[in-house]
């Protein structure tokens, strides 16, 4: 069968034009926002597409030699148009969904390929020839079916990958037009291959000479474009496999990204989440001008349901008060879990009276029985409330504030809320000094102190020791923090019996720890520039070592760096002795004083304590990442351990580990806890 080069070459042109149209129109679905507009193209584009098969169909078939005298039959010619119109628009609806699956990818090209043989074979049979018959060469005709699909398969996958990019670069389009072209060129002319005409009773004679004028080099230039389009479908599909995969890694990325953000135990947000869910929370606030109230939640006595009943039963009930309160959240309100028993419920655009409306309602509620293992337990709850801006205008200073409310309402004899107020600060500034000291007396002599411990965390945040921070359990103010009585304290000289109190409290502390087999250890305790200075002070330590069998490194005591450097080589030598004894020495507030640098090489201390006034306004390329590289990498090269203080954000912990800082402080990982909550917040066993 012989051709009209020209038309061929105009059949190829116009099949390439009319498929640019139609990719170009199917663009204009993805900018429609209404669905009957995008019906409306999608038909369109279906019928363009539809009519590029169908007019190249019919070119090549005006390009072909045939006998004299044929005719088409109009309504199969009719009927062809409708099958690869609705194959077409079956295509364009593929190729505009979001996903592609590879079942509905190779489902697609079946039905598309099919569509163009479809229309190809019924076009054929409109086909009319006085006394002739068309005989089909099988393998061919399956051969021209094969590169519908393949070439099918492959035009959707290209379509669909790049449709994003076919509004930008006109050569995507262009290429995809080629890749739909070739499909249906490759197509008609194998199917126009396998067809013979013959004359009518003819037909032994006809089959023999079909056999005999079989074209070699016809057949395997088919054979080769079949091969080369069914190997890039497959590659294709290999392809779009590995797609589908990368995008379950990021789904699979996500999900653990938002369960960073959950606790594992009740499914509530965690910690992590308070401090990104706040940061955003507060600039709304202060541009709106609002209040935002926070609820600090803590159950009272909760470590003697562990005790009494275990932790499994413990676990149970934090579940189902979880379960119990989440339903009275109402819109603008959120319930987390930022420790062991401790939750924050924050409640957006509230005032006072609305505040002490939930607050009330919680207690209600935490106060009706729980049935656990055929248990009925109850529990009650101390709550204290704060509010932003008024009580802080940090998350850091409103936590401080609500905990020190919490204990309020603690010492009001417990389950009851308090809200915070500056009058205990303003009460204890009108005490007149002589009153002060008298207190500070009567408190050392009652031991009205408690240690609160602080955990310290390594760069993949696991525990790796804490630091003892006293409290001043006052009769009447109520818990007080160092800030309120330590300048008394060493103006007096109380001072003195206070640290050696509190370095008892934390050895016994140790000991303790080390029987039940958690891994707190090691213990900081800071001691004042007086103590340090103290005459006794080594004589005492090592008393204290022996009296509680405290091994080798798990006591650290902490000098400030304006103490270390107050008389350099006296503080020299205290610090050797201390060393002897197995203490470890770390430096305190890093960064605040004047010779920092120049005697840090001479002094033996074993961790550096960057002040936390370097980490306050830390940020990407801020003056204090710069400071902060070069303290970090000195430290490390000096062989010291390097920990930063006052950690609030997720920005500042990663700013920090990526300077190389080995352990971090702060809010954003850990609350100053007394012993009991900090055991059920971190049940950390060595």
């Amino acid at each position: 069968m012989s051709y009209d080069t020209s038309l061929v070459i105009g059949s190829v042109c116009v099949a390439v034009i009319i498929c640019y149209v139609a990719i170009s129109l199917e663009q204009l679905i993805f900018r429609q926002k209404t669905a009957r507009i995008k019906k409306l193209m999608l038909c369109v584009c279906g019928m363009t597409f539809g009519f590029a098969i169908w007019a190249m169909h019919f070119i090549g078939m005006l390009a072909c030699h045939l006998p004299q005298g044929y005719s088409f039959n109009i309504s199969l010619t009719i009927i062809s148009y409708i099958i690869a119109a609705i194959a077409s628009t079956f295509a364009v609806w593929l190729t505009t969904r979001d996903t592609l699956p590879i079942l509905r990818l190779i489902l697609g090209a079946m039905l598309m390929g099919l569509g163009v043989s479809g229309m190809h074979y019924v076009g054929m049979m409109g086909l009319s020839v006085p006394d002739q018959m068309i005989y089909y060469n099988i393998p061919l005709v399956v051969f021209s079916v094969l590169i519908a699909i393949s070439g099918s398969g492959l035009s959707f996958w290209l379509a669909f990958k790049y449709k994003n990019t076919f509004q930008h670069k006109t050569s995507y389009k262009v290429a995809v037009s080629f890749m739909i072209a070739l499909t249906i060129v490759g197509m008609h002319y194998t199917g126009m291959a396998s067809a013979t005409f013959y004359p009518i009773g003819d037909v032994i004679h006809a089959t023999q000479h079909v056999q005999e004028r079989q074209d070699i080099l016809l057949f395997a230039i088919i054979f080769v474009t079949s091969l080369v389009l069914v190997s890039a479908f497959c590659v294709a599909i290999l392809e779009k496999r590995l797609e589908e995969r990368n995008l379950q890694l990021v789904q699979a990325n996500k999900e653990l990204e938002s369960l960073a953000l959950q606790d594992n135990l009740t499914k509530l947000p965690n910690r992590l989440f308070l401090v990104e869910y706040t940061d955003a929370l507060f600039l709304e606030s202060n541009e709106r001008k609002s209040r935002t109230a926070l609820i600090y939640i803590d159950l009272d006595r909760f470590k003697s349901v562990n005790d009494a009943f275990g932790h499994h039963v413990g676990d149970e009930l934090l579940v189902k008060l979880a379960q119990r309160l989440y339903p009275l959240l109402g819109q603008g309100q959120k319930l987390i879990r930022i420790g062991g028993d401790e939750f924050i419920l924050i409640a957006e655009r509230v005032n006072k009276a609305q505040a002490e409306k939930i607050a009330s309602l919680v207690l209600q509620k935490i106060q009706d029985s729980f049935q656990i293992s055929g248990k009925e337990i109850n529990i009650s709850a101390s709550i204290g409330i704060v509010f932003f801006p008024d009580h802080g205008k940090s998350l850091q200073d409103l936590l401080i504030n609500a905990d020190s409310a919490m204990m309020q309402s603690k010492e009001q004899g417990r389950n009851t809320f308090s809200i915070y107020s500056h009058s205990s600060d303003q009460q204890l500034l009108s005490r007149s000094q002589s009153k002060l000291i008298n207190d500070l007396y009567k408190a050392v002599e009652d031991q009205q102190f408690i240690l609160f411990y602080q955990p310290k965390f390594t760069a993949d945040y696991q525990i790796c020791g804490v630091e003892a921070l006293i409290r001043w359990k006052h009769p009447s103010l109520g818990l007080l923090a160092p800030s309120m009585f330590i300048e008394g304290a060493e103006q007096t000289g109380l001072i003195i019996r206070m640290g050696y109190w509190a370095l008892e409290q934390a050895c016994m502390q140790m000991r303790e720890w080390e029987e039940k087999q958690y891994a707190f250890g090691p213990i900081a305790v800071n001691l004042s520039a007086v103590q340090f200075e103290h005459k006794h002070l080594i004589e005492s330590l090592e008393k204290l070592i022996k009296k509680y069998n405290v091994k080798c490194g798990n006591l650290i005591i902490e000098i400030t760096e304006s103490t270390a450097m107050h008389h350099i080589s006296s503080s020299i030598q205290t610090f050797e002795k201390l060393r002897n004894l197995g203490i470890k020495l770390a430096i305190d507030d890093f960064g605040t004083g004047h010779s920092s640098f120049l005697y840090l090489k001479d002094l033996p201390v074993d961790e550096l304590k960057i002040d936390r006034e370097f980490i306050r306004n830390l940020s990407v390329g801020s003056k204090e990442e710069i400071i902060l590289e070069s303290i970090i990498q000195l430290a490390i090269r000096l062989g010291l351990v390097v920990t930063a203080e006052g950690v609030e954000t997720e920005q500042q912990a990663e700013i920090l580990k990526r300077l190389g800082c080995q352990q971090l402080q702060g809010y954003l990982l850990g609350m100053p806890l007394p012993v009991d909550r900090l055991e059920s917040c971190y049940p950390v066993f060595a």
